[in-house]
């Protein structure tokens, strides 16, 4: 490997692996783009690759009531320049660190006069000081109601009908728009981001929410994974919402059914890791 150059295994570019296998029969095509799949996981998808991604913040926590919190903050601010998101994350976990406290507790022993006083002055793009407050506002009545925001969760999980299940579980937060577009219409890459990270386990992800089936994740969605998957697939027709967030999960399906998003980290290594003001 090139000395700080991020490649898709054996391969500098991913257009440069689809150029290798173009004239391959479909069949052979198929199990080329599976074997490139896994080379990519086994040399990307370690901690070292991490940085910089918002998932690096939630290795800062050891109990899972905590780590759940920071994860679905964490996730609800990926969006954007990356040394941004860092930066917008870092001022919502700071006072909790000042405060000597770990972020359940915060939540618990909150207020929401506490929040708008802690939290008046921040903005992160789109996402403003009310609805960062709404936000920690909800997530403390979750945790109220339920124990814990994977109990939640699961309160509304549903098998056979997982996008209702999850609608039902982004209904407990409220219209917080910056947060949680109905995930039955809308790709809501931010929200799948935070279900990859608390369901999948493996090096990268912390997967702490055991016993949930990964079989019904969905990758999410940001405009490198669009690319990545149009140049693997060759699938250039234009499509959005939730239509498009279903292609690309049963694309990766086709090899890996038990586990569509097992991919998503390694193979936007490149997209994030290029600069620190990447976009994701």
């Amino acid at each position: 490997m090139e000395k700080n150059r991020i490649k898709y295994g054996s391969y500098p570019t991913i257009e440069s692996f689809m150029d290798s296998i173009r004239l391959y029969p479909k069949s052979k095509r198929n199990e080329a783009i599976g074997e490139f799949l896994e080379e990519t996981y086994k040399i990307y998808n370690h901690r070292n690759y991490i940085h910089p991604d918002p998932l690096e913040f939630l290795y800062c926590y050891k109990d899972p009531k905590d780590v759940e919190i920071v994860a679905l903050l964490c996730s609800s601010l990926a969006y954007g320049r990356v040394s941004q998101i860092l930066k917008s994350i870092d001022k919502v976990l700071s006072p909790m660190k000042q405060l000597d406290i770990s972020p359940r507790t915060f939540i618990e022993s909150g207020s929401k006069s506490d929040f708008k006083r802690i939290y008046s002055s921040f903005k992160h793009r789109f996402t403003t000081s009310e609805d960062l407050i709404a936000m920690l506002v909800s997530i403390k009545k979750m945790v109220e109601k339920y124990g814990s925001l994977k109990d939640g969760f699961l309160s509304y999980y549903d098998d056979s009908n997982y996008l209702e299940g999850l609608s039902g579980f982004c209904r407990e937060f409220g219209i917080i728009k910056s947060f949680f577009p109905d995930p039955i219409q809308s790709i809501c890459k931010r929200l799948h981001l935070f279900l990859r990270w608390m369901i999948r386990f493996d090096e990268v992800d912390p997967g702490i929410w055991k016993g949930v089936p990964t079989k019904n994740l969905y990758v999410p969605v940001d405009t490198h994974m669009l690319r990545v998957y149009s140049i693997l697939s060759g699938d250039t027709k234009s499509s959005s919402g939730i239509q498009v967030a279903k292609k690309i999960r049963d694309f990766f399906a086709t090899w890996t059914p038990e586990d569509p998003a097992k991919y998503d980290f390694s193979l936007t290594r490149f997209g994030i890791r290029k600069n620190n003001e990447s976009l994701i």
